[in-house]
C-alpha cells in the first residue's frame, strides 16, 4: 500500500516569513526515506481554524497520512492538539504514549510534549514537535505502526 503524505508546518513566525521552515523539510525527507509519497505541503500559523481547514483539505486531496510539526508544547499559541481533537473521529493514544516514553530517554523535557495521533476523516493525523530533530526522532519511534493505522483510517480491509 503506497502511503500518500501531507505535511503541515504550524508556526506563526515561519508562516509570516520571519524565519525559514525547517520542520516541514525535515519531515519530508524522513517520509521519503520511509518510501512514502509526498502529496502536499502547507505552512500555516498557530490558528485553530487554519489548522483544521488545512488538515481537512489534505485529507480530501487523498493524504492518508498527515504529519504536522509545531504547536504541541505548552505555550499560549500551541493549539495543535486542541485543533485536531475538535475534528477527530478517534484519538489513538498509543502513538503519543510511545513518542513521549522514547523521547524521555533523550530529554526530560519530553514530558511537556502533547504529541498525538488521531483519525480525521479518512486520514491518520500525527502531531509532532516543531523542532526538526524532535519531529524526525518521534516519527521514527512510531513509523512501524503507521501503514496499518493508515489502512484502518482509509477503511482498507486488514487482517489484524
Amino acid at each position: 500500500m503506497q502511503i500518500q503524505v501531507g505535511i503541515i508546518t504550524i508556526s506563526d513566525r515561519a508562516s509570516a516569513g520571519q524565519y525559514d521552515d525547517l520542520g516541514g523539510p525535515a519531515l519530508k525527507d524522513a517520509a521519503q526515506k520511509n518510501g512514502w509519497q509526498i502529496l502536499a505541503e502547507a505552512l500555516v500559523p498557530d490558528d485553530t481554524a487554519r489548522i483544521q481547514e488545512t488538515i481537512r483539505s489534505l485529507s480530501r486531496q487523498g493524504c492518508g497520512l498527515i504529519l504536522t510539526t509545531g504547536g504541541t508544547g505548552v505555550g499560549p499559541r500551541d493549539v495543535t492538539p486542541e485543533a485536531i481533537r475538535a475534528i477527530m473521529r478517534v484519538e489513538i493514544p498509543g502513538f503519543g504514549e510511545v513518542m513521549r516514553a522514547e523521547s524521555m530517554k533523550i530529554t526530560p523535557n519530553a514530558i511537556l510534549s502533547r504529541s498525538l495521533a488521531a483519525i480525521v476523516d479518512l486520514s491518520l493525523v500525527i502531531a509532532l514537535p516543531g523542532k526538526p530533530s524532535g519531529a524526525v526522532e518521534r516519527l521514527g519511534f512510531i513509523a512501524g505502526a503507521i501503514p496499518h493505522a493508515v489502512a484502518l483510517a482509509q477503511r482498507v480491509p486488514t487482517s489484524c
